[in-house]
């Protein structure tokens, strides 16, 4: 039977990823396997055939040699990877934390493995920030970005995974660009602009620095590119990417 190992299997896109992939899911997550220490993820691999490989926001600030992890899945027998990156990776890849995913993927690509390249606009579930508060607070309340739904994208890589997409890079996004007032009126929640400094002090507190100072920059000075609505979750999966209106109402608990 296909074996697939799914790192991050807790995070937003694993737990739908290990439900998509049913019985054939090998899923891990910290502490379990470091990725920073290779060598923690051989006895996962042994045997299976595909990787789905995340890195955490606070891994792309640490020394990861993602050449040795590759090298540590070849040996127990992955011939397949799908690496989750992100738009940034190509809009912006000179830019940290954007230019470390930039380096994976040629990682990724230089190796021996098929390969398949996930590059995902902004999560819906990044509103999960405004849960329990009784209010949404975002910075650039008028500017209007296509984000994804994590189960779309993990839709994306339960199909990619099983083969048949080697050599592709796709961009993921929601089907249309919506402002953070939109999204907070769609979850009928009452909106407050914050400014863009209130908002790094806020998301320091999850994020490293690096990575807090790039989103922010994509979220208030997007380029074209970013702003565009793609259709490569139809493309790969035969459906329509989910409204957010859809994923509001199915979380609507959560707020």
């Amino acid at each position: 039977m296909l074996v697939i190992v799914v790192t991050g299997a807790t995070g937003n896109v694993g737990r739908p990823l290990m439900e998509l992939l049913g019985d054939k899911a090998r899923g891990v997550s910290r502490p379990e396997v470091d990725l920073t220490r290779p060598a923690t993820l051989e006895p996962v691999v042994d045997g299976a055939e595909a990787l789905f490989l995340l890195f955490g926001g606070d891994l792309l600030g640490q020394d990861t040699d993602i050449a040795s992890v590759l090298d540590v899945a070849k040996a127990g027998g992955v011939r397949r990877v799908v690496l989750l990156s992100s738009q940034g990776a190509g809009t912006r890849p000179g830019m940290v934390p954007h230019s470390r995913l930039a380096s994976f993927e040629e990682a990724v690509r230089q190796s021996s493995l098929e390969w398949t390249i996930l590059r995902p606009s902004g999560f819906f579930t990044n509103a999960y920030a405004w849960a329990g508060r009784g209010v949404a607070a975002a910075p650039f309340a008028e500017v209007a970005l296509p984000f994804v739904d994590p189960v779309d994208i993990a839709a994306v890589a339960a199909v990619a995974l099983q083969g048949g997409h080697e050599g592709q890079t796709y961009v993921l996004t929601g089907p249309e660009a919506m402002t953070p007032r939109q999204r907070a009126e769609a979850l009928s929640l009452p909106f407050v602009e914050q400014s863009a400094e209130e908002a790094r002090e806020q998301m320091l507190q999850f994020m490293p620095p690096p990575v807090v100072d790039g989103t922010l920059t994509i979220l208030g000075s997007p380029t074209e590119e970013e702003r565009q609505v793609s259709g490569h979750v139809e493309q790969v999966t035969g459906r329509a990417a989910t409204p957010f209106a859809d994923w509001a109402v199915r979380n609507a608990k959560s707020f």
